[in-house]
């Protein structure tokens, strides 16, 4: 090819480049750094309980303090707010007026997972089981048979909340059985979603008796037994607990590159945490306030006083804005919010389902989706073109590597972010995230590159003006 052709096609087509082909060894060095905080970030958060004190450990670290309704702020100033234990909202306080608007970045840190129903503990056949309702949209095959743990609390009647964690480090794990494959000829006819019920995601706890040959419920009490001298807690304390099994696999890196981390929680906690660190790193005072927002509650439609959708989002920035005797109103009309959800990374084993000129690919960076929802963009917030071109100036600005997404083909399915939710308020919002292979199982596997620059995209939209 010609130089005058080559430039030619420079100048109109595009040209997107694998973004290893783009950085420099000590861009590399960098994303290596990381992505090793990440992973601690990721063993360390395993509910959204433990995200959001992770995120509150790490933010003090940096000087972040309590934000106290009233208190008098000033630009540079720090602060953060947690919303019943599972949400987070920090700020930075820019040298513009909340008038002008705020730069704002907008994750979810609850993740797919198993939770105990109300009344979970059950003996039969002389083994005792936990059992479950499943958080989100699984494939409940892909939980059975692989060890688990069990985090989260209990709250007594007295008040008191007793934290939980079962399976962790050396400690026995749990599982969840499967018919072997010798018995399993009617199970295999079953369709994909149909072979493993619901009702049968039961975790075994153990199959040791206590008490005299012919009791009943000899595993259940021996079982219960040792709950109580741990913890203190009894069946009844059960009906206020909110236990959730996770993976016991920890965050590690894939590949013999070792260009890729294998985890469970990727989505959506691989952009939490870059929302976070990015606002953490800030080395200077913002132009315009920068918000990080950790919700909970995106798996099952952000619902509930811990989700987008309650209006602890809007007590916040309220409480922010009048303490500049600013109206709300006026700053969601020119503020900015970089939705950061994950997208569907192209995987040429099910390339049936994609389409490929418009499915973000492996190493070539932070995925902008103009939309996403379901076949006809149902539940899609659709930013507008200018929008778009906004984005694309501040990335390139900053050299964030980045490119265009969606979830898969028209007709195939799709899913949802809080983006709807932040453009309900009246504020211009993008989605973007980091793209991820095996989406919603136990395991995910992301990019270390993509992951990298989802932080230094986050961080570009805070030192926007």
């Amino acid at each position: 090819m010609s130089e005058e052709m080559k430039s030619r096609k420079e100048k109109v087509l595009c040209t997107a480049k694998n973004g290893y082909d783009r950085m420099d060894a000590s861009e590399m060095q960098a994303m290596e750094e990381y992505c090793r905080v990440y992973k601690d970030f990721l063993n360390n958060g395993k509910t959204e309980r433990l995200c959001a004190r992770e995120a509150v450990k790490l933010a003090e670290a940096k000087g972040f303090v309590p934000y106290r309704r009233g208190m008098a702020l000033k630009a540079g100033d720090k602060v953060y707010t947690v919303n019943r234990g599972k949400g987070v909202m920090l700020a930075v306080i820019g040298r513009k007026s909340l008038a002008e608007g705020c730069q704002i970045t907008a994750s979810h840190i609850d993740s797919p997972r198993l939770d105990l129903k109300p009344t979970p503990l059950y003996e039969d056949s002389e083994m005792a089981y936990f059992k479950t309702h499943y958080y989100g949209c699984i494939r409940k095959y892909q939980w059975v048979t692989i060890p688990l743990e069990l985090r989260g609390v209990v709250a007594l009647k007295d008040g008191t909340v007793v934290d939980v964690a079962l399976g962790e480090g050396d400690e026995p794990k749990f599982v969840i059985t499967d018919l072997l494959p010798h018995l399993g000829g009617e199970q295999g006819k079953k369709p994909l979603n149909e072979a493993i019920p619901g009702e049968s995601l039961n975790i075994l706890l153990g199959s040791r008796p206590v008490g005299e040959c012919g009791e009943s419920d000899r595993v259940k009490l021996h079982v219960m037994e040792k709950l109580n001298e741990k913890y203190g807690i009894t069946e009844a304390d059960f009906t206020s607990a909110e236990l959730e099994v996770v993976p016991a696999a920890m965050a590690t890196d894939i590949g013999l590159d070792a260009s890729l981390i294998g985890s469970y929680g990727h989505d959506d906690r691989v952009c939490g945490f870059a929302a976070l660190k990015a606002l953490l790193d800030l080395d200077t005072v913002p132009a315009k306030t920068a918000v990080c927002m950790l919700a909970d509650k995106e798996e099952v439609g952000s619902m509930g006083v811990t989700g987008m959708q309650s209006a602890a989002f809007d007590t916040f920035m309220e409480d922010l804005c009048e303490s500049q005797g600013v109206a709300l109103r006026v700053c969601y009309e020119k503020a900015f919010c970089l939705s950061t959800d994950v997208t569907a990374a192209f995987d040429p084993a099910f390339a049936d389902v994609y389409e490929k000129r418009n499915s973000a690919l492996v190493n070539y960076g932070i995925g902008l989706c103009k939309y996403t929802g379901a076949r006809g963009k149902g539940g899609s917030s659709d930013a507008n073109a200018e929008t778009v071109a906004y984005v694309r100036r501040v990335m390139d600005d900053k050299n964030v590597i980045w490119q265009i997404a969606e979830l898969g083909k028209v007709d195939a399915g799709g899913g949802g972010t809080v983006a709807q939710y932040m453009a309900n308020r009246n504020i211009t919002t993008l989605d973007a995230g980091v793209p991820v292979l095996s989406m919603h199982a136990p395991f995910e596997v992301v990019s270390k590159l993509d992951c990298y620059m989802t932080y230094k995209g986050c961080k570009a939209i805070y030192e926007a003006e």
